[in-house]
């Protein structure tokens, strides 16, 4: 990991990830979560403000970067819950089977190396009526549009952390052992057309 990724890139997604339309996405998922929480992907710690306190337990986030973390900690303090954080990559999960009760994963399917892996290491470590709460942009449905996030796809995963603008959401679900029970899809105002098209909602184990 070079310089750019330790000590930029955190800084660069937390600006990018905390504009206006996202973090209201946030709000629609994030007060869902209950019980012992897997974050995957907690980057800086955004979606920590819009836990509802009394309903989560604890918090458990997974994140690579160390400069996130920081980042992250600063977010956590004062909260009405505990917050660890797990260094390690989201294909793999050092917890026990059936040992949480909800897995919420927003903006970070783009990024994982291998999302059905990273995905079938979620659902092993959901219980049995646990919930995966998911918000995160992909492959738009119009062809246009599709074509476009092609065409940026490899200098986009360059600059923003491995991001990619054209995963199918919905399949990955399915390929990762999960069955979706409500999602709502749409374009994000105020965000291009091929990093805006978003899918949000819940999932349980397949």
């Amino acid at each position: 990991m070079g310089f750019y990724d330790r000590n930029i890139l955190p800084h660069v997604i937390n600006c990018a990830c905390a504009t206006r339309p996202i973090q209201r996405q946030r709000a629609k998922v994030v007060p869902q979560a209950a019980g012992t929480v897997l974050e995957i992907g907690i980057g800086t710690g955004l979606n920590l403000p819009f836990y509802d306190a009394s309903r989560v337990q604890r918090v458990i986030g997974l994140d690579p970067s160390e400069k996130s973390w920081e980042l992250a900690g600063k977010r956590a303090a004062h909260l009405g819950f505990e917050v660890e954080f797990i260094g390690l990559p989201g294909e793999q999960i050092p917890l026990q089977d059936d040992s949480v009760d909800t897995v919420l994963v927003t903006f970070a399917l783009c990024t994982i190396p291998d999302p059905v892996a990273a995905l079938h290491g979620m659902a092993r470590v959901l219980r049995p009526g646990g919930r995966l709460l998911f918000c995160e942009h992909g492959r738009a449905p119009d062809e246009r549009v599709q074509r476009w996030q092609n065409r940026i796809d490899p200098w986009w995963t360059r600059f923003t952390g491995g991001c990619h603008l054209n995963r199918d959401i919905p399949q990955l679900l399915r390929q990762g052992g999960f069955e979706v029970c409500a999602m709502d899809t749409g374009y994000l105002p105020g965000t291009p057309r091929f990093a805006g098209y978003n899918f949000w909602g819940n999932a349980a184990l397949a």
